[in-house]
C-alpha cells in the first residue's frame, strides 16, 4: 500500500476528499491531513508519505514551497497539486520540480482516481525497474546480448542514471562514447490503436533502417537509435519510407520527431529532445515530422507579441456579426500557430478569449460551456481546440443573430400597424412613428429596409395608394381630392394622382373606368 498525506486549507475539501475515495481498492492508504505546508512538512518527516496531494493556495508555506521543500530532500514522493484557472503560473513553477499532475478545483473523484492510479503505476513501473536492473546484474554474463538493448534503453529514457552509469555501461559492452554520433527518431501513431501497432512500426523501422542501435518501445511510442551515418536527405526518405508503409497496411499516420545529431553520451539529452518535439504537435498537427528548426522562437522569426482585439471579438458576437468574429478568431489562431509559445501559455490565451465570448450568455448556459473546458484543455492539437471555440462563439453568435432579428421583426411590424392606423394623417413620417416608438428615425429606417428591402416611405405611399384603389372600388364617384384627403396627402390632389398613375399605370380617373 503506498501511503497518502492530503494538504489543504479547507476543511470542506479535505473532508472530502477523505471520505469519498475508496483508498484501498486503489493500492493506496490515507495516513494523514495538514492544513497548510509547515504542518505537511513536519508530518513528511516523521512518515514518509510516497503521494501527496496539495493545494497550490495555502497561508503559511502554500504548495509549491511544500514541492520545492520535499523535493531537494526525497525524490521519490510524489504530488498531485489542486488548482484554480487563475493559477496557471504557479503550476508551471511546480513543473521544474516534476509535478505532472493538475486537477482544477472542484475536482471530481473521477479525475482524482486517474491521478492517483498513474502515480500508483508508475511507482509499480519503479519498483518493476528496480527489479530488473537487479536481475540483469545477477544474469549478466548469460543474457549479455540483450542486456545491452535494455540496459541502453535504460539509459536513454531514464532521467535517474548519470555519468556513472554511462561510464559502466561503456566498460560493460565496450562502447566508445564520443566517437559514436548518433539519432534518435521518436514515434507516436496518431488516433486509437493496438499495442501490437507499435511492434509493427518496430519491424518496418528495423527493416528500413537496417542494424539500429536501439528499437524499443517507451509507452506509447517507438524509440529508435541510429548511427549519423545517412545523409539528411537519405534519412528523410527512410522516415517516409517508414510512414508510408504502416499507413499502407494499418491505415494510421504517424507522428515523428528527430533529435539533432550529438553523441551517444548526449543520448538522453536527444531523446528529451525529441519529447519536446512530440510537443509540438500541437501547432504543426498530427502526421508531422518535426525538428530543432521547427521550433525557432517567435523574435527569430520576427514575429508580433500574440495580442487580440477583445473589444472588436465580443462586440462582433454580441451583435450576431458570425463572419466579423470568426475573421478575428482565425487571425488569433494563426497568430498562435506562428508565434508557438509553451503549450500551456498557448492555452491560458485560449482560455482567456473562451471566458470573453462564454459572458455574453446567461448563466445556466455558461455553466454549461464550462462544464466543457477541462476536456478540452487536456485536447492534443490547437486544431480541436480551434475548432471547439469556433463552435462555442458560433452557437453563440447565431443565437444573438435570431435574437436581433425578432426584434428588429417586432419593430418592423409595429411600424407597419402604424402606418395601417394612420395611413390616412397627412403628418406621417418616420420621424413621427420614432417620437412614437422611442426610437432612432434612422435606426429605423435602416432596419425598416434590411427587413423588407423597401423604404419607409416607399413602403407609406404604395399602402396609401393602395386604399385609394379600394376605396374606388367601393365608391365610383369619389371625387380625387377626396381620395388625396382620405389617404394622407391632404388637399395636394395632383401629387396624389401622379403618384397613383406612377404605382398603378392609370390615373384615378381611367382607374374608374377600367371594367
Amino acid at each position: 500500500m503506498y501511503k497518502v498525506l492530503l494538504v489543504d486549507d479547507e476543511f470542506l475539501i479535505v473532508d472530502g476528499i477523505a471520505s469519498v475515495m475508496n483508498w484501498k481498492q486503489l493500492g493506496t492508504e490515507l495516513v494523514g491531513t495538514a492544513q497548510d505546508g509547515l504542518e505537511a512538512l513536519a508530518f513528511i518527516e516523521r512518515e514518509r508519505p510516497d503521494i501527496i496531494i496539495s493545494d497550490i493556495r495555502m497561508p503559511g508555506m502554500d504548495g509549491l514551497q511544500l514541492v520545492e521543500k520535499v523535493a531537494s530532500k526525497y525524490r521519490d514522493i510524489s504530488f498531485i497539486m489542486l488548482t484554480g484557472f487563475t493559477e496557471f503560473e504557479y503550476a508551471k513553477k511546480a513543473m521544474q520540480y516534476g509535478v505532472k499532475h493538475y486537477l482544477l478545483k472542484p475536482c471530481s473523484e473521477e479525475s482524482l482516481v486517474e491521478a492517483i492510479g498513474e502515480l500508483v503505476g508508475e511507482k509499480d513501473e519503479w519498483t518493476d525497474q528496480e527489479r530488473f536492473v537487479q536481475s540483469i546484474q545477477a544474469n549478466l554474463e548469460r543474457v549479455l546480448p540483450h542486456a545491452q538493448k535494455y540496459f541502453l534503453k535504460e539509459l536513454v529514457t531514464n532521467k535517474t542514471y548519470g555519468a556513472k552509469e554511462w561510464k559502466h555501461f561503456g566498460e560493460l559492452f565496450g562502447v566508445q562514447f564520443r566517437s559514436q554520433q548518433v539519432r534518435l527518431l521518436l514515434v507516436e501513431i496518431e488516433g486509437e490503436h493496438e499495442f501490437m501497432h507499435l511492434f509493427a512500426i518496430q519491424n518496418i523501422a528495423e527493416d528500413i533502417v537496417r542494424n539500429p542501435m536501439l528499437s524499443t518501445t517507451v509507452g506509447r511510442h517507438v524509440l529508435l537509435m541510429i548511427e549519423n551515418k545517412l545523409t539528411e536527405d537519405q534519412l528523410f526518405r527512410s522516415i517516409d519510407e517508414i510512414r508510408d508503409t504502416f499507413a499502407r497496411y494499418y491505415h494510421y499516420d504517424l507522428t515523428i520527431a528527430l533529435s539533432e545529431p550529438g553523441e551517444l553520451s548526449q543520448a538522453r539529452q536527444l531523446y528529451m529532445q525529441t519529447l519536446v518535439y512530440l510537443n509540438h504537435r500541437f501547432y504543426l498537427g498530427e502526421g508531422s515530422l518535426i525538428m530543432e528548426r521547427d521550433l525557432l522562437p517567435p523574435e527569430e522569426r520576427g514575429l508580433p507579441e500574440f495580442e487580440f482585439d477583445q473589444e472588436r471579438l465580443v462586440t462582433a458576437i454580441k451583435s450576431g456579426h458570425w463572419q466579423e468574429a470568426e475573421n478575428e478568431l482565425d487571425r488569433s489562431f494563426r497568430l498562435l500557430t506562428d508565434l508557438r509559445y509553451d503549450i500551456s501559455q498557448t492555452k491560458s490565451y485560449l482560455i482567456q478569449m473562451f471566458m470573453e465570448i462564454i459572458r455574453l450568455t446567461g448563466p445556466d448556459e455558461m455553466k454549461r460551456h464550462m462544464e466543457r473546458l477541462p476536456g478540452m484543455i487536456e485536447t492534443s492539437t490547437l486544431l480541436s481546440f480551434q475548432q471547439f471555440l469556433l463552435g462555442t462563439a458560433k452557437d453563440i453568435a447565431m443565437q444573438r443573430y435570431r435574437q436581433q432579428r425578432s426584434r428588429q421583426s417586432q419593430m418592423v411590424r409595429s411600424v407597419k400597424q402604424l402606418v395601417e392606423k394612420r395611413y390616412g394623417d397627412e403628418s406621417l413620417t418616420l420621424q413621427a412613428i420614432a417620437a412614437e416608438i422611442y426610437m432612432n428615425p434612422d435606426y429605423i429606417g435602416k432596419m425598416f429596409k434590411k427587413e423588407t428591402d423597401e423604404k419607409f416611405t416607399n413602403y407609406v405611399m404604395r399602402y396609401r395608394i393602395g386604399k385609394a384603389m379600394e376605396l374606388l372600388e367601393q365608391d365610383g364617384e369619389c371625387t380625387v381630392s377626396s381620395l388625396a384627403e382620405q389617404t394622407g396627402f391632404g388637399a395636394n390632389w395632383p401629387y396624389f394622382s401622379k403618384v397613383f398613375k406612377k404605382l398603378t399605370g392609370f390615373s384615378p380617373s381611367e382607374f374608374k373606368k377600367a371594367p
